[in-house]
């Protein structure tokens, strides 16, 4: 069934057909609006530290105390009185992280102190071990020494009470060390966005199977399954629906029970892609169904009964390019977080590249540090986006410019990292 022969409004009724592509720049646009108009909030839910890398935080963390908690050096050396210095002073007693120094530092004396202890009460200043002269109990420094020098001030990481992790925020090893810090043993987060994954086509078997000829191993599934866990959601892999409306209904039908519907196959314009007919039989409203890039042209949006769907190119570079670009998208703002932009870099062509101009085309290629110390981009040869060898081969996309037909080598040209 043809894209242009499919759109439906809220009550099933078919809407005026989409036949156009849209551009990248619109279709991603149109994702994270119409997600943020009709999604809701997730339930809340606790886990433990151990367990929070990767999930979303569903509360405001505050800090308990100042941060540093006291005043601490930042050096090994020696606390002093900047007022002391150029100068001889003696060494009265030590202190290392864990402890305090039980007497105030006075004219003419020092404490030798440890990274991350606190400094003694009438010290202002460090001097670094390395850059004084000890005779047994004294120590001398030839230069003058700024109040302040070498030491985190009470406070000067975070006042008591100052927000530290705002609701919402993706928990990474960082966000893990300041939870930690702040003693939160204990992470309220937003609970997993179900995405419910199908695979579709009467070539497809199992990837223990030994395929015949004329079928392949269903390597789609598992690579969506692998993207959502990346993106934060949990993944269920409904499996195969074969060419059949009937069929393809009956899955769709489960996956739509889920918080995210991704499709893989059945969307473009041959005889048995079907699964665009069977969504138009739960009323589904599809928002767009061509975007003008490559791979990925045929790329279905939409929503039914509660739920967002995906309908996915069937060939497998393309159905991971387009959940990268728009289905990850949908699947971090219903988790609670905001949609984060791709960070496209930019690296210097290593040979001349041409295309014909009227797509955005994201092609496998591969990134490397240049002589001069800037990105060098090299395509990678493919076969089309069935060659799933090629974008093993690849650490990045090149981003091609619809507008622009020929690049020169050492041109600048913007790269989407995998």
């Amino acid at each position: 069934m043809s894209n242009s022969q499919l759109t439906c409004d809220n009550n099933g009724v078919p809407a005026p057909a989409l036949s156009k592509a849209i551009s990248y720049e619109e279709a991603r646009a149109t994702v994270i609006r119409k997600v943020a108009a009709r999604a809701r909030m997730p339930a809340v839910e606790t886990t433990s530290l151990d367990t929070a890398a990767g999930r979303v935080l569903a509360r405001d963390v505050l800090a308990d105390r100042p941060y540093p908690a006291l005043d601490r050096t930042a050096r090994d050396g020696f606390a002093v009185r900047s007022s002391d210095m150029p100068g001889r002073v003696r060494v009265i007693g030590e202190v290392r992280a864990g402890e305090r120094f039980d007497r105030a530092v006075g004219a003419g004396e020092a404490v030798e102190i440890m990274t991350g202890a606190p400094v003694p009460q009438g010290a202002d200043a460090i001097v670094m071990v390395e850059h004084v002269e000890r005779e047994g109990d004294f120590i001398a420094f030839g230069g003058a020494v700024a109040s302040g020098q070498f030491i985190n001030f009470q406070g000067g990481e975070s006042p008591a009470g100052a927000l530290l992790l705002a609701a919402g925020t993706r928990i990474g090893y960082s966000e893990i060390a300041l939870l930690a810090s702040a003693g939160v043993a204990v992470v309220p987060v937003f609970a997993r966005c179900r995405v419910a994954i199908i695979t579709t086509g009467d070539e497809l078997v199992a990837p223990e199977q030994i395929p015949l000829p004329h079928q392949i191993r269903n390597s789609n599934g598992y690579s969506l399954a692998a993207q959502v866990n990346r993106a934060g959601g949990h993944p269920e892999l409904l499996g195969v629906a074969r060419d059949d409306l009937g069929e393809t209904r009956a899955v769709i039908d489960r996956g739509l029970a889920a918080d995210l519907l991704l499709i893989s196959g059945g969307v473009s314009a041959g005889k048995y892609d079907v699964v665009e007919e069977a969504l138009r039989s739960f009323g589904a409203t599809i928002f767009f169904d061509r975007v003008a890039i490559q791979p990925g042209q045929p790329l279905v949006f939409g929503w039914a009964r509660g739920c967002f769907f995906f309908g996915l190119p069937g060939n497998p570079v393309s159905t991971v390019v387009t959940f990268e670009l728009f289905a990850r998208a949908a699947l971090e703002m219903l988790n609670g977080s905001p949609a984060a932009e791709p960070v496209f870099a930019m690296a210097h062509l290593t040979r001349d590249y041409r295309h014909k101009p009227g797509l955005r085309r994201f092609l496998p290629a591969m990134v490397a540090a240049g002589d001069s110390g800037g990105g060098e981009l090299t395509p990678i040869a493919w076969t089309g986006s069935s060659d799933i060898a090629s974008l093993t081969r690849a650490n990045a996309f090149m981003v091609v410019d619809p507008e622009r037909e020929a690049w020169k080598a050492g041109d600048l040209m913007p790269v989407l990292f995998k």
